[in-house]
Order: C-alpha cells, then sequence, then structure tokens
C-alpha cells in the first residue's frame, strides 16, 4: 500500500473559510497520527499575506487552469467566491469546475462548499433573493442531480451548506456598531427576532475534514451544518455572560441598517451581476429575519458532539466586541465602512 499523501486541490484555500479548512486537513487526527493529506491551492497571487502563511505549512500553489489543480489531486474543496464575480459567474464557474472534475481521471472525492439556497427557502418570492446565497445554492442543486460514485474506482461527491461565521462577530456585517458612554455594547440588525444559524470557521474545517475522512458515508449528501441557531436577544445576552459588559441589540429596517454604513455602498454592484450591495443584503437578512431557514444542531452535535456554541466560541477567541475581521475580501478591501455619525447615536 503506498504511504503517499492524499492530494486536496481546494479554489478558495487564502479565504476564512480555505484557512480553517486547510488547517483541518493538515492537522493529525484524533489519534494524534500524522494527516493522510497534504493541500494543493489555487490562488490569483503567491505574494499576499494569506498565501505566504500558507506556503510556510508546506501548501502548494497552483496558479494555472482549474484542470492542472485537479490533475492527481485525491479530493477537492470548492469554494468560489461570489462576493468578487457575482452570481451567475459563481454558477458558471461552480458548473465549470465540476465538470472539470468529473473529465479527470482518479480524482475520487468533490466536495461543494455551499450555503443555504435562500430564494427556494423563502419559496421563491423576490424579497427573499440574495445573490451570493443563490450562487452557491443553485450549483449545489445542479450537483445533486448526478450520480455518485463511492466505489474505488468512482468520484463520489459531497457538498457542505454551512452559513453566516460565526467569526463575522468581531467585523464583517455582525460586529456591534457602537459602545455607547456608557460601556453598552450596541448590536444593531435588520433581524427582527428571527434566526441566525451561525457556524464557526473552526468546525467548518471539521466537517470539512471528516467528509473526507468518511467518503462513504458521505457520497451523495448535503451535510447541512451549523453551530448555533440563535436569536440577536440571545446572542447579546450570551455576550454579556461571558464579557461582563453591558449590551443591547437594537432591530432596524433594513434601510435603517444601510444607513450605518458610509454612502455609496448599498448601491454598489456585487461582481457582474444585476443586484446591488443593498438588494443582495435586503434578501440575506429577509431569509433570517422571517426563519425561513432554521438548522438540525441536535444532528450535528450527534455526528460532531465538539459543535461550537457561540458562547464557547466567544471564550475561546475573547471575544470582546469589534475586533480584526477574518474575511480576506474585507480585509483587501475595506468593505462595510462604518459611519459613526450615524452610528454613534444607536
Amino acid at each position: 500500500m503506498s504511504d503517499a499523501k492524499k492530494i486536496i486541490f481546494i479554489v478558495g484555500g487564502t479565504g476564512a473559510q480555505g484557512l480553517a479548512v486547510i488547517d483541518a486537513l493538515l492537522a493529525p487526527d484524533a489519534e494524534g497520527n500524522a494527516s493522510p493529506y497534504t493541500v494543493r491551492v489555487l490562488t490569483r497571487s503567491t505574494t499576499g499575506d494569506r498565501a505566504k502563511q500558507l506556503a510556510a505549512k508546506g501548501v502548494e500553489f497552483d496558479q494555472a487552469a482549474i484542470v492542472k489543480g485537479l490533475d492527481g489531486a485525491y479530493g477537492a474543496y470548492i469554494n468560489t467566491d461570489g462576493f468578487t464575480v457575482g452570481e451567475v459567474r459563481e454558477v458558471h464557474a461552480g458548473m465549470s469546475i465540476f465538470e472539470a472534475a468529473k473529465a479527470t481521471p482518479g480524482l475520487k472525492h468533490y466536495v461543494w462548499s455551499s450555503v443555504m439556497y435562500g430564494s427556494k427557502a423563502g419559496g421563491f418570492k423576490p424579497e427573499y433573493r440574495s445573490g451570493h446565497l443563490n450562487g452557491k445554492g443553485l450549483v449545489a442543486e445542479w450537483v445533486s442531480t448526478h450520480a455518485s460514485d463511492a466505489s474505488p474506482q468512482g468520484l463520489a461527491w459531497s457538498i457542505v451548506t454551512a452559513g453566516p461565521y460565526t467569526d463575522m462577530l468581531p467585523s464583517g456585517l455582525l460586529e456591534p456598531l457602537n459602545v455607547r458612554k456608557d460601556g453598552t455594547v450596541v448590536f444593531a440588525a435588520p433581524l427582527g427576532d428571527g434566526i441566525m444559524p451561525l457556524v464557526s470557521l473552526k468546525d467548518i474545517g471539521w466537517w470539512a475534514r471528516y467528509t473526507f475522512d468518511h467518503r462513504t458515508e458521505t457520497s451523495g449528501r448535503d451535510l447541512d451544518i451549523v453551530s448555533e441557531n440563535i436569536t440577536w436577544d440571545d446572542l447579546v445576552k450570551t455576550f454579556t455572560k461571558v464579557t461582563g459588559k453591558p449590551a443591547v441589540y437594537v432591530p432596524q429596517t433594513i434601510d435603517e441598517w444601510f444607513g450605518n454604513f458610509h454612502i455609496g455602498l448599498s448601491d454598489a454592484k456585487i461582481g457582474t451581476g444585476s443586484l446591488t450591495v443593498k438588494e443582495n443584503f435586503a434578501g440575506f437578512w429577509a431569509v433570517f429575519r422571517d426563519r425561513k431557514v432554521v438548522k438540525d444542531v441536535q444532528w450535528c452535535k450527534s455526528v460532531h458532539p465538539g459543535t461550537q456554541s457561540v458562547e464557547q466560541w466567544m471564550r475561546e477567541n475573547n471575544y470582546q466586541g469589534k475586533g480584526p475581521t477574518s474575511l480576506k475580501g474585507v480585509e483587501d478591501t475595506g468593505r462595510w465602512p462604518v459611519n459613526e455619525d450615524v452610528t454613534s447615536r444607536l
């Protein structure tokens, strides 16, 4: 039997999710045995800070075409960036990469990183359309129409459907927007009494490793994962419990929420798509505000007993409110510029 490590080809390896997945794939197993995997990452640049950090871990970088990246790999973990390219191009990319995988001799396991299909969850009503949810969701639906072959010679596919990251609480969409003079930390969002199915990056990494470790069991399955379903009232209670700081949730309309950010953000287009940032996130928030997606935490815990609650995440990361972002797009572009003239009044 060959001792050669299995190559996992990753698209999106320098993003927040990709870094967590790579760490999980390269980690020793529960018994302390060396990982059976090595990682190859497709990237636009090998000179970025995150790419350099991965190179220091022995991660192989391949800037060539997808076909070359798949060649010789055992598995593929594909997490496309809909914010950069837009919904239509993400769907095309997702389909094209899967087709390339199907044509690659020796590839055994294809994993599509997805999110909830917002429009479908909302009965295809226009108020639930969110391009960055729908792009991945549409590809997942399409992948699911293909046979998954878990035989030794076949190509099995699996889908890991995550959601908003718990790790976005310090910066990037979910962060608190003000600290009042009396020290009260203000979490403002157009969520109403809805539920946000948060998943930590650490848990996503665990599920990615589990999926590759259990090819037969996960073949042809959509693993709909979550760390905790949480309301924002419960979020602020948890925050106060962990930090000792007073906190409050301020429900807002979508117009009020976008008013927290500098003018120009709401009208910007996402990639080459037709939706503006405001239109996209109006649909995003509506899906969770109206509880169109509530995930099965108990099932997740039955498979992954170490599932990280929001409280556990806050304690492990010494969360105090705002902090550095885990999102590469925010890190690179400074997206979500807060208008402190507005947020200071919250």
